[in-house]
Parts: C-alpha cells; sequence; structure tokens
C-alpha cells in the first residue's frame, strides 16, 4: 500500500504545525472534499493527497510523485504550482521518455547556434523557460546515467550551461518529478542515481490506482460525460442501471486516462443518448466474465432485470456442472441440505441423474 506514505507524511507536518501553536488542527480533522485544483475525488487516498498539497502551499520543495500509468500525476503537480506563491509563473512540462536521449539534453538545457548539425538557432530549454515556476519532469526514471549526473549537478548547484555554449544561467525552478516506476528498486538494480534520487524525493506523493479508490469512479464519470458531452456540443447521456454497474465495477487497469477515454468512446458511438451495457467495451464483460462467485450473477444483470427464481436456477446449473452433477458436493457449495437441492431441481426441470 504505497499511498500510505501519504498519510504518515501528512500527520508528521500537522504534529510539527500543533508544536508551532496551531491548536485549533488537532480538534477539528480537516473536511474531506470532493475536488481540488484540477483533482477529482473524495476517496481517502485522495483527500490525503489534498491535504500534503495545502500543507506544500508556501513552500518549493522538490516533489516526487509516484503512481500507475495513467492516474493523474500531472494533474497533481499542475495543482501543486497553482497553489504555490510560484502560480503566476510558467509551468512547464517534459516528459523525459517520449524524447529520445539525443535531444533530451537541448530540451532542458537549451542550445547555442551551431551546436550541432540543426543548432541553426539559439534555443531556450526547458529550465530557462520554467525560470521563477514549475518544471514538470515526467517518467524521470527513463533518464540516462549520463543525464542523471548533468541533472543533479544543476539541481545541486542551481545553474546550467546550454548545450554547445560556455556561459552559465542561474535557474530558479521548483522540480516536481513523476514517474510509473519503482524508483527504489531502480536504484538498487543500477539504472537510477541514488544521490538524484534523494535529491528528488523531498516529498514523495503515491497516488493510488483507480482500482483501490473505487468510490471517486461515480465523480470521474459524472464529470467526463458532461465535460465532453459539452465539447462535442452533446446532452449528456442516460445510462441504464447494467450500464452504470460495468462502469462501476470494472477494475480500469489504464486508470482515469482509460475512464476519459471510454466516456469519449460512448459518447461517440452512442448518439442516440442512452447507453446500456450492451453498448459498452468487450473488456467490460470480459472482466465481468472472469469475477468468481456471486460477483458475476450480480455484474450480469441485464438492463431490464432478472427474476429471483430465475438467478437461482442459473447458479443451482453452474454449481452442478462445476460439481460435475455431484449433488451432494453442490449442496454444500450452494450452503443449503441435499433435499433442498433436490426440491428446487425438481421444481426447475432439472434431471435427477
Amino acid at each position: 500500500m504505497k499511498h500510505n506514505i501519504n498519510s504518515i507524511l501528512l500527520s508528521i507536518v500537522q504534529k510539527m504545525d500543533r508544536g508551532h501553536g496551531h491548536e485549533e488542527n488537532k480538534t477539528r480533522p480537516p473536511e474531506p472534499k470532493e475536488r481540488f485544483g484540477v483533482i477529482i475525488g473524495k476517496s481517502n487516498g485522495i483527500n490525503e493527497i489534498y491535504h500534503l498539497i495545502e500543507q506544500l502551499r508556501d513552500s518549493s520543495a522538490t516533489v516526487m510523485i509516484q503512481g500507475e500509468s495513467g492516474t493523474g500525476k500531472e494533474l497533481v503537480a499542475q495543482t501543486i504550482h497553482q497553489t504555490s506563491p510560484r502560480n503566476n509563473h510558467a509551468f512547464v512540462a517534459i516528459n523525459c521518455g517520449a524524447i529520445p536521449a539525443n535531444l533530451i539534453e537541448s530540451e532542458l538545457f537549451g542550445h547555442e547556434r551551431g551546436a550541432f548539425t540543426t543548432a541553426i538557432h539559439q534555443r531556450k530549454g526547458k529550465f530557462e523557460i520554467a525560470h521563477g515556476g514549475t518544471l514538470f519532469l515526467d517518467e524521470i526514471g527513463e533518464l540516462d546515467r549520463e543525464l542523471q549526473v548533468r541533472l543533479l549537478r544543476v539541481l545541486q548547484e542551481r545553474e546550467f550551461q546550454r548545450v554547445g555554449g560556455n556561459k552559465s544561467y542561474k535557474t530558479d525552478v521548483r522540480i516536481i518529478a513523476a514517474t510509473s516506476q519503482d524508483l527504489r528498486s531502480a536504484v538498487l538494480a543500477g539504472h537510477f542515481r541514488d544521490d538524484l534520487f534523494y535529491r528528488l524525493n523531498v516529498v514523495p506523493i503515491n497516488i493510488p490506482p483507480l482500482r483501490e479508490r473505487r468510490e471517486d469512479i461515480p465523480l470521474l464519470i459524472d464529470h467526463f460525460f458532461h465535460k465532453i458531452a459539452k465539447d462535442m456540443d452533446r446532452s449528456v447521456p442516460i445510462l441504464t442501471k447494467g450500464a452504470t454497474r460495468f462502469l462501476l465495477d470494472y477494475s480500469y487497469p489504464g486508470n482515469v486516462r482509460e475512464l476519459t477515454n471510454m466516456v469519449e468512446r460512448l459518447l461517440v458511438t452512442c448518439p442516440n443518448g442512452r447507453i446500456t451495457s450492451h453498448d459498452l467495451p468487450d473488456e467490460l464483460r470480459e472482466e465481468a466474465d472472469r469475477v468468481p462467485g456471486s460477483a458475476v450473477v450480480l455484474k450480469e444483470l441485464p438492463d431490464g432485470g432478472v427474476s429471483l427464481e430465475e438467478v437461482e436456477k442459473e447458479l443451482i446449473l453452474k454449481t452442478l456442472k462445476m460439481t460435475s452433477w455431484n449433488k451432494a458436493a453442490a449442496a454444500r457449495v450452494l450452503g443449503i441440505t441435499r433435499r433442498l437441492l433436490y426440491l428446487r431441481l425438481s421444481q426447475y426441470g432439472f434431471s435427477s441423474q
């Protein structure tokens, strides 16, 4: 449970606050929020992140955000920037894993004219553009070792040189790094420098995956249906109970990004304003089919509903097939007597083989 570090950090900061005379925090815990900045969610895990961001509002401390792909690491970084004293300056983001290794140095530090074959003009890097503001280094674990050394030196000395230049430039940026990797393991494996890791990991924030904060899913579904429908100049569609159940129970391995894309797909493919379970992507139903036990029965309810008798009949039949029609074993699995099972078999017209 990596996101537990958030609650530990929060409790430490709150105790420090109380030690400085903020006694009012002792008696009244913060009210839970459903959104903060550009972040949406009401779960305990997300509210712990809200509280950490609030504690950072007067600070320029370096932050390391860790979370699976699609959990919203850049949104957390944007909110930290927006609530900080640097919010009147630029928020500049760069994905360290999306730029070829031979170009990333120029992207970060800029280059002088003639520094390399295609350097026709002088160019500022992200450190210069973000001066006074926040530089968000996404997928920091993708940097090669040589560039890790250069980045560490810039963070320590707060100055840099453009590629192909000799002049040093002072830098004043707040660094927020993010990764979907386990950087501690990368350090142990020798892929990521330990000194750079500790320099970046001043205030760690771990974002729990969506499957671990399911109470946020209804809020996110509602938000994205309204937002994307407005962007497409369409009315918000009606979701049937069956479709809603599938959407709420899905595990979203791609996290919030997958949920967003799914909502957009449904708005495109269901222009009639009504979405049923039959309109949903196959992966939702396929996942439901893989879930054992009673959860499948609940997840497979059709939009028109189903009678208790039909559910019981299907459950008995599936249990008998699972036990190779061993009625004593089936009765044990179902939690009923063998006599009651025989009565149900007769009632539903099953063979007494």
